[in-house]
């Protein structure tokens, strides 16, 4: 019996949490101190438990992926103290899937390899196998790290138990260069150790048995380097007494296993399991050599089988009972011999160890004469047929899971960089969608504003062509009345003061009658010559043109606010000239009223509005206050009929102020100089 040490333990590892000042600051205190809780190997293992499902807790209501999978971490390895097999699994699947979420090399290889070392634990190969493999692709190709080697080491005793003695040879023999490469700590030369002590198992295995020794030196001489290496140098010295027995050096195995019994106080409390061990080879070995004291091996065989007994230990008394068969079938003594070999054959079956099971069927054929002793030659053939297909079956199963988990990430890959044209592709169609959308709305709105400016336009030149005709009109009026004052005053009126001083002399002549009728004639000269007068004056009096300025106004007022439903208030003074006041100026105005009652209908959501124009210290004020929602000017941006509305007053020199709030309405101040317009 070979002394393998197999390393079964989860590589458990966590980070502490180091958090950001400003990141979850409010449960930061909650989280360290359930941290250090979870941590405590001095509280009881449960009550660890209780701490690090509450962090977890927390910290998945961070919704922090990075803080979820430290938590996690701490608390997979609680679950692992407490055998909880199926939770440390299920935890540590999560946390692979979150840090390949998080592209977490690091904590993709801590998750990888922990499920790798629980399905082993576990005997289940094909799995510890898948994630191992799985760990080692996120290693960087330029730096050896100590948990790279683990997953070589590992990989290499699933092959070696799967009896694919060359696989596992390639990986042990990787496993050992990277440990080289590390500073040697304890650790390192104990994984040393065993990568050496597994290549001498897997070149006896190949009869390679001088290749096995030297790596038996090799083990023996890394095991001297270590504080506690004595057990590994003992397990070494056993391993290499066996090659010798193979090789038929039976003097120098006997003389090895003799030394290491005669040391056995020392390593029998650390492995009670290997004296009775130790026993088995020591006699069996006596036994092969032909040179033996018959009571002597039987009393080494009863007590290695007696120990192994008492300390409960089936494995090494399947190999003893195997052992003593033989033996006993050398002697002649075929009633002890089938005992004992029968016992090995269900024990073998029991602890599915093939190898024993194969042993005690020769021996069982060898024991029993005729058709039962042909039986057990039969099932010896069938179960050595059947191991060899299992073998190649195993070999084929690690070939195939090896390319399915690359067939698996190749195409994982590629839905990755599918998914990543096709969002690419749905983010360029949708912002083309966007541009083009973009792009006609803003043609839209130019359309629309030119337009509006064209209509403006055609307004305002309309509305000069308008004054310009009323102007005409009123100057050939103004001359029209002076045409006629001057015909008057310088034609009638002059004939008929001739006339009333022809009359006015006839008073010189006799008579009543004459003097009466000169009276009379005079009487209506006079009444004739005042009239003609008064008309005269009246005709020659300039006209207020102007007025009719604040009745085209009066009419946008009215025909806007009947438009849009408004109830109107329009004052006005008469203390404006408005024949002294420029077209442009009148055109601005009556377009800042226009501009503001639009405003209002499409805006305010007014029901009433009031309009006034003054004149304060020689400004014309034009005030329009409506009712409706008003707007926060701190806040609100101008839109384009603010704007129009600034620029016109500006383009006269004049000031514009809106006040508002909202709910309080709105209104429009404008103070245009009066004194400067020019005609």
């Amino acid at each position: 019996m070979s002394y393998k040490n197999h390393f079964i333990f989860p590589f458990i590892l966590f980070t502490c949490f180091c958090l950001n000042a400003q990141e979850h600051k409010f449960n930061q205190e909650i989280i360290d101190s359930l941290t250090q809780l979870s941590l405590d190997d001095e509280l009881p293992k449960l009550e660890r438990l209780k701490y690090s499902k509450k962090l977890s807790k927390i910290a998945k209501e961070t919704e922090n992926d990075s803080l979820i999978l430290r938590a996690n971490r701490i608390l997979s390895m609680v679950y692992y103290q407490l055998d909880m097999d199926s939770d440390y699994i299920s935890i540590n699947k999560s946390n692979l899937e979150l840090a390949k979420k998080l592209n977490d090399s690091f904590a993709v290889v801590v998750a990888t390899t922990n499920l790798g070392s629980i399905y082993r634990y576990q005997l289940k190969n094909d799995s510890s196998y898948f994630y191992y493999k799985k760990s080692l692709k996120y290693f960087s190709p330029t730096e050896n790290t100590y948990l790279e080697s683990n997953s070589y080491l590992y990989i290499a005793d699933i092959f070696e138990e799967e009896n694919d003695f060359t696989n596992s040879e390639v990986n042990a023999i990787k496993a050992i260069k990277i440990l080289e490469s590390l500073k040697e700590t304890e650790i390192v030369l104990d994984d040393l150790w065993i990568a050496n002590n597994l290549l001498a198992i897997i070149n006896k295995e190949l009869k390679n048995y001088e290749k096995s020794l030297e790596y038996y030196d090799i083990a023996i001489e890394i095991a001297n380097r270590k504080e506690s290496g004595y057990l590994n140098e003992v397990y070494s010295l056993h391993n290499k007494a066996i090659v010798y027995r193979l090789l038929g050096d039976y003097d120098e195995a006997i003389m090895i296993f003799e030394n290491l019994i005669s040391d056995k106080e020392k390593y029998n409390l650390e492995d009670p399991k290997f004296y009775p061990s130790l026993l088995d080879n020591l006699a069996y070995t006596k036994f092969i050599s032909g040179d033996y004291d018959y009571a002597k091996v039987e009393g080494i065989f009863k007590e290695g089988y007696t120990l192994s007994e008492s300390i409960d230990d089936s494995y090494t008394k399947m190999s003893l009972a195997s052992n003593i068969a033989k033996f006993y079938l050398a002697q002649g003594d075929k009633t002890a011999a089938l005992n004992y070999a029968q016992e090995a054959y269900d024990l073998g079956k029991e602890l599915s160890t093939t190898e024993i099971i194969l042993e005690s069927l020769v021996t069982l054929s060898k024991i029993k004469e005729g058709d039962e002793g042909i039986k057990y030659l039969n099932e010896h053939i069938r179960l050595s047929d059947s191991l060899l297909y299992l073998e190649r079956a195993n070999k084929n199963k690690f070939a195939r899971i090896e390319y399915e988990t690359d067939q698996l990430e190749a195409e994982n890959e590629q839905i990755s960089k599918e998914n990543f044209y096709l969002l690419i592709l749905s983010a360029g169609l949708l912002l083309t969608a966007v541009l083009v959308y973009l792009v006609i709305s803003q043609r839209a709105k130019n359309r629309k504003l030119k337009l509006i400016q064209v209509q403006q336009k055609a307004n305002e030149d309309i509305y000069n062509l308008m004054l310009s005709q009323q102007d005409k009109v009123d100057e050939a009026r103004t001359l029209e009345k002076k045409r006629i004052s001057e015909e008057l005053h310088d034609g009638v009126l002059g004939r008929l003061f001739g006339t009333r001083l022809s009359l006015d002399s006839i008073n010189f002549k006799d008579g009543k009658e004459a003097m009466m009728t000169r009276a009379n004639y005079i009487g209506q000269l006079k009444t004739i010559e005042e009239d003609i007068r008064k008309i005269s004056h009246e005709l020659n009096t300039d006209f207020v043109s102007g007025s009719g300025f604040m009745d085209i106004v009066s009419e946008l007022i009215e025909n806007q606010t009947k438009a849009y439903g408004l109830t109107y208030d329009f004052n006005y003074t008469d203390d404006i000239s408005w024949d002294s006041v420029s077209n442009k100026t009148k055109i601005n105005i009556y377009r800042i009223i226009q501009e503001s009652m639009q405003n209002i209908y499409k805006h305010a959501n007014a029901k009433a509005i009031k309009i006034s124009i003054s004149l304060e210290n020689d400004v014309i004020c034009l005030d329009i206050i409506d009712d409706g929602e008003g707007f926060d000017t701190s806040k609100s941006k101008k839109g384009i009929g603010l704007k129009n509305m600034t620029s016109r007053v500006e383009d006269i020199n004049g000031k514009i102020t809106f006040t508002s709030q909202s709910g309080n309405g709105t209104t429009v101040n404008v103070k245009i100089p009066y004194n400067n317009q020019s005609t």
